[in-house]
């Protein structure tokens, strides 16, 4: 796809990697629309960047009115939507039993597929259903791009990470079927799976716990800058062949129980 006419939706875009995933959009020629739960940094970020490149809806990932209403307003703005890059999520930590044998309460573990899981799949099918729409681009003949994201505790969670690791497994899990679903259409899809992340959230915590996460990653030993990751959704947009995937963005980090 020609990157510099590509209109794209961040989910999670107003903090974090979703922040991350807008500027290196934005520096690469794109119209980003940001959806995100928070109005205040969204509108923040609209004044600071200016209304002619990006817009700001705020978006409720969970709910199907939110996001068909969200997406009809890009659509209705821009006229298309090309890429679609899912960061919304949570990240609490809850054992199954805690210390005194309690249970964790059902809605801790369902809010968090809610948000991570069902809120990315609802997004992503709305925005294929935007992207099939559009004329064909390119060599490859590509209606659109589809990026989620995992985690590497969807393949390795820690304790304190059922509902986390099962939210992000199951982003992996669905990877290839919705590929494999939307190719007719030339709408491709792909899971980045970070380690840890140079987020505001892990840098706001003491350093001691700092390098006791990067104690195990191989190389090179540091956090993952959010900027890596929006430099790998640029080259997921620009290689057209990259498709079904998920791509472990974590300094060959394995984790550890704790």
């Amino acid at each position: 796809m020609q990157i510099n006419q590509l209109n794209a939706v961040v989910t999670g875009g107003a903090s974090g990697l979703g922040l991350a995933t807008v500027n290196a959009l934005l520096n690469a020629g794109m119209k980003v629309a940001v959806f995100d739960i928070n109005q205040e940094q969204g509108s923040e970020l609209v004044a600071e960047k200016g209304a002619d490149s990006l817009m700001f809806e705020k978006v409720d990932v969970r709910s199907a009115d939110s996001v068909e209403q969200a997406m009809q307003s890009v659509l209705n703005t821009w006229g298309a939507v090309h890429l679609c890059v899912n960061c919304a999520g949570v990240a609490p930590a809850k054992r199954t039993l805690d210390r005194e044998g309690n249970a964790m309460p059902l809605d801790n573990f369902q809010s968090v597929i809610d948000i991570n899981l069902v809120g990315s799949f609802n997004v992503a099918r709305v925005a294929a259903a935007a992207m099939a729409k559009n004329a064909p681009m390119g060599e490859a003949q590509e209606r659109g791009l589809i990026v989620n994201t995992a985690s590497i505790a969807g393949y390795e969670g820690q304790i304190g990470q059922t509902a986390y690791a099962a939210s992000k497994g199951g982003i992996i899990g669905v990877t290839l079927p919705m590929a494999r679903d939307l190719a007719a259409l030339g709408i491709r899809v792909n899971t980045i799976a970070p380690g840890i992340m140079g987020t505001p959230m892990l840098l706001a915590m003491p350093d001691n716990v700092q390098q006791a996460l990067v104690s195990n990653v191989q190389f090179p030993k540091r956090l993952g800058l959010p900027e890596e990751f929006g430099k790998l959704v640029i080259h997921l947009a620009d290689n057209a062949y990259i498709n079904g995937e998920t791509i472990r963005m974590d300094g060959a980090l394995r984790m550890q129980p704790k």
